[in-house]
């Protein structure tokens, strides 16, 4: 198992930005079991949290070694909802736990409470906050890039203009850190995928890109529009994709990725970044987790 960890990791584990640089410089793996990673938010059952249905959950310092043991791969995803603290002592030693472990974080699920397109001001503001906070986060554990949601607003429908400035703001000071930001097309109301593509364009920055999500927009949305929105979602993709093959929508149908396709996608685009195993389907998530690493390895060779 060591030994597995260590050739997973190559030359240099961790991924590599350069210091001081006007746009992010991430080095990535290029053999196809090297660029994958497991997100932490299928396992929430199994993880301290408040999703937890165990008896003796993990703690998320642990996870790094649990996936090395139970998967061998050396990469993750840590979800905010699975960090017991965000205190610099909690945040060192899950640092010091994924290096003992010979693992490296390639990206933290950030989900928050508040809008980025508010029409309040102050909501707004608690959004910028809340993103440059993990910021410094990822910036503590060594991970290079983080996903920002974007929460509904109360008093208003999405609106780039105010979406726009606010994560301008959160990019801007990710790039003082050499921190890459990301947004999923998750939420089908704020964070559709075109939304996503028009609001990176819009703020311009190379720090601020789109993370893809397999079958988000399908649950929600018909196939046509679905597979249009994942192309246009990999166009501005740069570090981090979420790999799903099935996923049960709010109606309780259960929708099938083409994964020929969505992968086919991926490569035409010149995607080099890490694909993040993050099973999000009834069933075990642990057998689910290793097919969606046997169809990544067999599409990305």
């Amino acid at each position: 198992m060591q030994h597995c960890a260590a050739t997973a990791a190559g030359v240099s584990l961790a991924p590599v930005l350069a210091r001081a640089s006007s746009a992010p410089n991430l080095q990535f793996p290029s053999q196809p079991r090297e660029r994958i990673a497991i997100a932490s938010y299928p396992f929430r059952e199994f993880i301290a949290g408040e999703e937890s249905k165990t008896a003796k959950p993990m703690d998320l310092k642990d996870f790094a070694a649990h996936v090395i043991e139970k998967f061998q791969i050396n990469k993750i995803e840590p979800w905010t909802g699975h960090f017991p603290s965000s205190d610099p002592k909690y945040l060192a030693q899950f640092r010091a736990a994924v290096e003992k472990a010979g693992a490296a974080v390639v990206n933290i699920a950030v989900d928050g409470e508040h809008s980025p397109y508010a029409v309040d001001r102050s909501e707004r503001e608690q959004a910028i906050a809340f993103g440059k906070k993990w910021v410094d986060n990822a910036t503590a554990i060594g991970s290079p890039s983080i996903r920002t949601n974007l929460p509904r607003a109360k008093d208003s429908q999405p609106d780039l203009d105010r979406t726009a400035e606010s994560l301008g703001q959160v990019a801007e000071y990710a790039s003082t850190k050499n921190i890459v930001v990301t947004l999923e097309n998750d939420n089908p109301v704020s964070e559709d995928p075109f939304f996503l593509v028009a609001l990176v364009e819009k703020v311009n920055s190379p720090w601020l890109h789109t993370l893809p999500d397999f079958c988000n927009t399908l649950a929600a949305k018909d196939p046509d529009y679905a597979y249009r929105g994942i192309d246009a979602m990999f166009g501005k993709a740069y570090c981090i994709s979420h790999v799903k093959s099935s996923e049960t929508n709010s109606k309780g149908i259960m929708v099938h990725v083409d994964m020929a396709k969505t992968f086919g996608l991926m490569k035409q685009h010149g995607y080099k970044g890490y694909c993040s195993m993050e099973w999000d389907d009834a069933g075990d998530p642990y057998q689910g987790t290793a097919e969606l690493i046997r169809q990544t390895v067999q599409y990305l060779s």
